[in-house]
């Protein structure tokens, strides 16, 4: 219980205060590439708690539930849990309307990357092989819809899942993802679980999804989607989102901020311990080809959502 309370009081003081300690590179190349992973789904939770005031409490009951799960709790079908896709497609050029071979090689990439059947799982050090995880998640994907737009970007506003844009399908029991020009410098956000049902899913820019087609370098290996649906299963940044914060599970190091590119391994944090960061997590913001795993703890997170009383058990039954 004591514990409990210290994350439930470090919740509320998370999203209290950490709009004023981002970390996030902003930034593109002179052709209008990103060069560095900027992830807009706090900046999204943030506007959306101060939009909402209920939202806080429900979260802090979220949080609760998800320190009070056990893996016992999990409700797994054949071992699994199954997420049917709905992949919206917004585009204004010829480009954006990406193909059904590029959305499926993200399907595909999922399905790998949940489930620990990524050929760079084998990558993991020697340091951290005692947390790594298959979470036993399989997504399937469920429908593509299309829409063309005269707009060339779309921000972080969830202008995209408005009617200017295509409405949610289902979101209470599929997965929706949007893809689209969101600009800014932004590769793609997610909706936590406890926020609107209207507003819930995925956006990842048309650029850096799948492995094929538009997919960018070096954002070419599906690892925004593997990110944002972390969040969209309540998982946060492993930096907490400011200094040396907290990512609400206990086995990820303590990183002080943001990891970029590859870093070299083994990459030290200057937090308390000086422990060695957890920098190919997939809640780092390290290049496609540097992320390649989640932990027990992470999985345990993820997997609270769909068990009884869970902010996601509609999509396990």
């Amino acid at each position: 219980m004591k514990k409990l309370m210290m994350v439930l009081a470090s919740l509320v003081l998370f999203t209290a205060c950490n709009d004023e300690d981002k970390n996030e590179m902003y930034e593109e190349s002179s052709d209008g590439q990103i060069v560095a992973r900027a992830c807009a789904t706090d900046e999204v939770f943030q506007a959306q708690l101060n939009s909402n005031p209920e939202l806080r409490a429900k979260m802090q009951m979220i949080e609760e539930h998800t320190q009070n799960f056990d893996l016992s709790q999990a409700k797994l079908v054949n071992g699994t849990i199954v997420i049917p896709v709905v992949v919206n497609v917004i585009y204004k050029t010829a480009a954006e309307n990406i193909s059904a071979t590029q959305i499926q090689s993200q399907i595909d990439v999922l399905n790998k990357d949940f489930n620990a059947q990524n050929a760079d799982f084998s990558n993991v050090p020697s340091i951290f092989s005692g947390v790594k995880a298959n979470v036993g998640v399989r997504f399937e994907l469920d429908q593509i819809i299309r829409k063309n737009v005269n707009k060339t970007s779309w921000g972080t506003a969830d202008l995209m899942k408005k009617s200017s844009g295509i409405l949610p399908t289902s979101p209470t029991t599929k997965l929706n993802l949007w893809v689209c020009t969101i600009g800014n410098g932004i590769l793609g956000y997610a909706q936590f679980p406890g926020g609107s049902s209207s507003t819930d899913g995925v956006v990842i820019d048309s650029r850096y999804i799948g492995t094929t087609g538009t997919a960018t370098y070096p954002f070419n290996l599906g690892r925004t989607a593997t990110h944002e649906v972390g969040h969209w299963m309540n998982l946060r940044h492993i930096w907490g989102d400011t200094n040396c914060g907290t990512d609400y599970v206990a086995d990820t190091p303590t990183h002080n901020t943001a990891n970029y590119g590859v870093p070299t391994f083994p990459h030290y944090s200057t937090c308390s311990g000086s422990p060695v960061e957890m920098t190919m997590n997939y809640m780092d913001y390290s290049d496609d080809r540097g992320l390649y795993m989640f932990t027990e703890g992470q999985k345990s997170r993820m997997l609270s959502i769909f068990s009884a009383g869970g902010a996601r058990n509609s999509f396990a039954k």
